[in-house]
């Protein structure tokens, strides 16, 4: 055929798509070779190679080590790109056009969804609070997203779902969520905006000028690309530490001595595991093999699931962050309610599971 409709297709259509499916059809198949042979890799460099017994504790830490550092940064990197071309579609300056005007309760469920999406953390708390607060984003709905942004991301999501299969992983969304909403819900109805530092209202809010990301698809796979450079070249410390973590606990720590201390028999466990992790600063790839160790030992899902929202929910360093815009008694009041929420989730798993 002669139509121009044909000749474009070959000249460009076709171009782009080979220029950007083949070597993704190419990376992909890459990725799950290597996935494949992780199990036996691990095991032949830890017995074959190193000359460890698998039945020793260093044998079984090392064995473990080899199989989930490259298993945890696979993964990391698949769900990275991924949600990195979904992250595309948002910015700082669109999020806070969606949150701004909602009535609260609409508000407080809709920030809470939208932090599972996009692509801010605990380091960015700061702006992001100035912004929203300042272009007439309700206090509650605010910390609905600061709930939500950090503790329920897809990273935890993905990783959970891989190694512990959907029902964790859905435990863990709705009762994030569910955090992520009362929380931001209660402080709204306390009323406690006269407890934000008075400079933030005087900021200026500032007008989204553009947003800044790609529109079309070639754009939106270079961002993913540009989201697995950025986001894993910083995170892959904290995995491997969290391995290194995992695999001692895996290796060394006795099933019964876990079961014993954050087990469900033990009523001070929950607690006890969100003010260990509060203090701890890591983010969910890196704090998912220890939770995975202390599962395969014996503890409680409760009391994991308290620690993991403890560390990555209720960091030291975000509080800390948070307080250049927040006055301390708004700062214990998040922390309280946020982590009242924490024990409810910890003891009701505990009794379900």
């Amino acid at each position: 055929m002669t139509n121009g409709v044909t000749r474009e297709i070959p000249g460009g259509g076709r171009a782009r798509l080979r220029t950007f499916v083949a070597p993704a059809a190419g990376a992909a198949a890459l990725w799950l070779a290597l996935f494949a042979v992780l199990g036996p890799s691990a095991r032949w460099l830890s017995r074959d190679v190193l000359g460890l017994r698998a039945d020793t504790h260093l044998g079984t830490a090392v064995e473990f080590f080899l199989f989930e550092a490259p298993k945890v940064l696979l993964l990391l990197v698949a769900v990275v790109f991924g949600v990195g071309i979904v992250r595309s579609f948002f910015t700082p300056e669109r999020t806070r056009r969606i949150l701004a005007g909602t009535r609260e309760s609409l508000g407080n469920v809709l920030a809470a969804l939208l932090g599972v999406v996009t692509p801010f953390c605990s380091c960015s708390a700061v702006p992001l609070f100035i912004g929203f607060v300042t272009t007439g984003v309700p206090l509650g709905v605010t910390f609905s997203f600061l709930v939500s942004a950090p503790m329920v991301n897809e990273v935890a999501l993905v990783l959970l779902f891989s190694l512990f299969g959907w029902k964790v992983a859905a435990v863990y969304l709705a009762t994030g969520l569910a955090i992520a909403m009362g929380a931001g819900w209660a402080i709204g109805r306390l009323r406690m905006e006269r407890h934000v530092e008075p400079w933030v209202y005087a900021a200026k809010g500032g007008q989204a000028t553009a947003d800044g990301n790609p529109a079309d698809w070639p754009g939106r796979v270079r961002y993913g690309v540009d989201a697995v450079r950025d986001i894993v070249g910083k995170v892959w410390p904290y995995v491997l530490v969290g391995i290194a973590v995992g695999a001692g606990i895996h290796g060394w720590v006795p099933t019964n001595f876990m079961a014993s201390f954050m087990g469900r028999g033990a009523w001070w466990a929950v607690p006890l595991a969100v003010v260990i992790g509060i203090p701890m600063y890591s983010n969910a790839a890196g704090i998912i093999p220890i939770v995975e160790a202390l599962l395969e030992k014996g503890a409680a899902l409760g009391t994991v699931l308290a620690f993991m929202m403890a560390v990555i929910g209720l960091s030291l360093p975000e509080t800390i962050i948070l307080r250049k815009v927040l006055r301390p008694r708004l700062i214990g009041t998040f922390v309280g309610v946020v982590g009242v929420g924490i024990l409810i989730v910890g003891y009701l798993f505990n009794v379900l599971f």
